[in-house]
């Protein structure tokens, strides 16, 4: 599990620091000083959880979660701040926790184990078991390009292999992050993660073409609006 500390004073991202790396397991992978390039790096990298401050120059704390929220893989945020009278705008945009400065050993500490027991929750969806041959295969679930209903099973397409699961379409799709896993189709799953092409189609809709494979994945017209917001269309 990684992190970055977003804040303009560099004594409360030393503190913040210490408390991560001695309280947690939490990596600490970046700071800044700079609200625009922490956002360029979000963009970038992989991030799990941010804790940012809001009077922030150029692109102020909220402003920027905001934005954060729009990004297909959206990181836990965690406001540290010294000022209340933002925290209901914070908790609407879906903030794990609002910290007012000063805080104390016991808050941060607090904060941090429940970040690792719902990280840990979280990134239980990272592995999946899947039987094939009467084994049990346990895949990245990155590894899945996209899920296909069949009757009363689910196939599941990696790059090279086929799984078959009994069971239905909607209730594979629990098991799965949503974040990363679309359901562009009453009859598809994708992971929006290979999509390297989006095909414009009859009725505007679109097929998807993914990476390394020829099969084309439809989204349906319920499912476009839905679509076009999570890709920035």
């Amino acid at each position: 599990m990684n992190c970055i500390i977003i804040d303009d004073e560099y004594p409360s991202i030393q503190e913040l620091s210490y408390f991560i790396t001695n309280f947690s397991s939490i990596t600490i992978s970046e700071t800044f000083d700079d609200s625009i390039k922490a956002l360029e790096y979000v963009q970038r990298n992989n991030v799990n959880v941010i804790f940012l401050d809001i009077n922030m120059p150029k692109l102020d704390g909220l402003t920027l979660s905001k934005v954060i929220n729009t990004l297909p893989f959206k990181p836990i945020l965690v406001f540290i701040t010294a000022y209340s009278e933002h925290a209901l705008e914070a908790f609407e945009v879906s903030a794990f926790d609002y910290i007012l400065k000063p805080y104390s050993q016991a808050r941060i500490a607090a904060t941090l184990q429940r970040l690792e027991d719902s990280i840990a929750v979280k990134f239980y969806r990272d592995r999946i078991t899947l039987w094939e041959n009467g084994k049990l295969f346990v895949l990245e679930a990155n590894d899945i390009y996209y899920c296909e209903a069949h009757k009363h099973e689910v196939n599941v397409y990696t790059k090279d292999k086929r799984f078959v699961v009994a069971s239905s379409i909607s209730d594979f799709h629990k098991k799965l992050r949503q974040e990363c896993f679309f359901r562009c189709h009453r009859s598809y799953i994708v992971n929006i993660d290979k999509i390297t092409e989006i095909i414009p189609w009859f009725n505007n809709t679109y097929m998807l073409k993914l990476k390394g494979l020829d099969a084309e994945i439809p989204v349906s017209r319920q499912n476009i609006l839905l679509f076009k917001k999570l890709m920035g269309i």
